[in-house]
């Protein structure tokens, strides 16, 4: 379908490119299965040395659910900065999702704190900057501002917010649905304080969650309790982990203003 004689290096670059930037990631998978093999000295292994074609065959790996050689690609081959914020959202999903499949269920930010300091970035798709867990306050003040305008964008809309923080998609959609998770939450929250009558008879907005622990109390105190030593029941949100000492490597997930929760 793709006779290599017909592209230079060069040409099979920019295909790969054309076919990332358009999604279709079926395409770009048959694109692949069709250059040579990267044996020394060939063609193929010429082919390598593009980091559009390696960054293609990460993506193609991690869509297929072949982590495996996802990690190989990411970690035998130097990226230049333009392709760290990708390459690292797909390190990062591609562990969440087979610890997820060893579990059975979705992990909760605890979790994914723990599989990214289990699984740190390799240098070659991050550049050694320390990075804090929230978005910078010019970020989140953008953020904050679209979200005013329109709590719910759509992917154009992402794209181009994308573009002007520096974040990914993905990393954009996600703070828009927590923020109206939180946003809901505080409503509920307000709605109880402001019309006590919403709450169970001989209820008040003051007593009801001391009235409910003390109701469960006797079931409660038979359930294990959290050690001293246990992790937050949140993500950080600064450059340190849960004992106060910097993590080695940058952290894209957030409490306040998540990327990957989910």
């Amino acid at each position: 379908m793709f006779p290599l004689p017909m592209f230079t290096p060069e040409q099979v670059a920019r295909v790969c490119e054309n076919l990332e930037e358009t999604g279709d990631i079926e395409r770009l998978g048959r694109f692949l299965w069709s250059l040579p093999a990267a044996v020394p000295g060939s063609a193929g292994e010429a082919l390598n040395r593009h980091e559009s074609v390696m960054r293609a065959r990460a993506l193609v790996a991690f869509h297929t659910g072949n982590f495996e050689a996802l990690y190989q690609i990411l970690q035998n081959h130097r990226f230049t900065r333009e392709s760290h914020a990708k390459l690292q959202d797909l390190w990062l999903d591609a562990h969440y999702r087979e610890a997820e499949r060893l579990r059975g269920r979705p992990l909760g930010p605890v979790e994914k704190y723990r599989i990214r300091k289990k699984f740190p970035l390799p240098r070659t798709i991050w550049d050694g900057e320390q990075k804090t867990h929230c978005f910078k306050e010019r970020t989140r003040s953008l953020l904050r501002e679209w979200y005013l305008q329109d709590p719910y964008p759509n992917p154009s809309r992402k794209r181009h917010l994308a573009q002007a923080t520096g974040l990914t998609p993905t990393q954009v959609g996600n703070w828009f649905k927590n923020r109206r998770q939180r946003d809901r939450a505080a409503s509920a929250k307000n709605r109880l304080q402001q019309d006590p009558s919403l709450l169970p008879s001989g209820s008040s907005p003051e007593c009801s969650s001391e009235g409910h622990h003390h109701h469960h109390h006797h079931h409660l105190s038979s359930s294990p309790r959290r050690g001293a030593s246990s992790p937050p029941a949140s993500d950080c949100s600064s450059g340190t982990g849960p004992r106060g000492t910097r993590a080695s490597s940058p952290d894209i997930s957030v409490s306040s203003d998540s990327e990957f929760e989910s």
